[in-house]
């Protein structure tokens, strides 16, 4: 157990903790994927998985930046939050609901992440790490633009499917 003694060794935590659940989610994104069956829905999640994958590389430049070594963490909250939507994939459901409940599922994901990162942006600048705070204020941007995404995706087709799904 790491001793947190102020802001900047919270800040190096909670770097970890993210590197943790972007690297758990670049492995279960691609199975969200599968289990989709809307196009527009399976494009969407492997847009985001590039944007994980790019996530990740912008958290190993900001720890060669902060000469941190953000392993050694494991993000239980991203662990519950894949095991929930395994849970989910698991129930016998139409492909329109499954469609709107992976929606859902993935949505918890990305309000998860965009708590942490705009924590992180606060915590960088506080510290004065300007160039910092500019990338994870970047990755903030796209995990919101990922939720507005589904969100779009959810009231413009997937859920008037689900509305009218025969099962």
């Amino acid at each position: 157990m790491t001793t947190l003694k102020n802001l900047e060794d919270l800040f190096h935590h909670q770097l970890k903790d993210i590197y943790s659940a972007e690297k758990q989610l670049i492995k279960a994104l691609g199975n969200f994927r599968d289990e989709a069956y809307d196009n527009d829905l399976k494009d969407a999640f492997d847009e985001h998985l590039e944007e994980t994958k790019e996530h990740k590389n912008h958290l190993d430049d900001i720890a060669q930046q902060l000469d941190i070594d953000l392993s050694g963490v494991v993000c239980k909250a991203m662990q519950g939050l894949i095991e929930e939507i395994g849970s989910f994939i698991s129930e016998d459901a139409a492909p329109e609901i499954k469609d709107a409940g992976l929606i859902a599922e993935v949505q918890r994901i990305e309000h998860y992440e965009i708590s942490v990162y705009g924590t992180l942006v606060e915590y960088a600048k506080a510290l004065n790490h300007k160039d910092v705070s500019k990338k994870l204020q970047k990755i903030l941007d796209q995990e919101a633009s990922a939720d507005k995404k589904l969100s779009k995706l959810a009231m413009k087709t997937i859920n008037k499917r689900a509305l009218v799904a025969v099962s």
